[in-house]
């Protein structure tokens, strides 16, 4: 396990840890989700980069590149 040091503001502190949004868990299930939406976002921009008519093999070989990395990412934290 690591241990990550953050600097909030006094407020948001008190309205995140009263809320109950400082505990591991719920940290960890927040940041799942941040990488979550990351990983799609840069998959949308590569679509949306993409030539609409005609999906080349170059622009398969990204997304499908894409995909390999973000599902090895979602593995390795699995795996944790």
């Amino acid at each position: 396990m690591t241990t990550v040091q953050v600097e909030l503001p006094d407020v948001l502190a008190q309205i995140a840890q009263a809320a109950g949004l400082l505990t591991p868990q719920a940290l960890e299930a927040m940041l799942r989700e941040q990488l979550k939406r990351q990983s799609g976002d840069a998959l949308r921009t590569l679509w949306v980069s993409a030539p609409h008519e005609e999906l080349t093999p170059e622009i398969e070989r990204m997304i499908d590149e894409q995909v390999q990395v973000i599902r090895a990412q979602r593995n390795k934290l699995a795996a944790h």
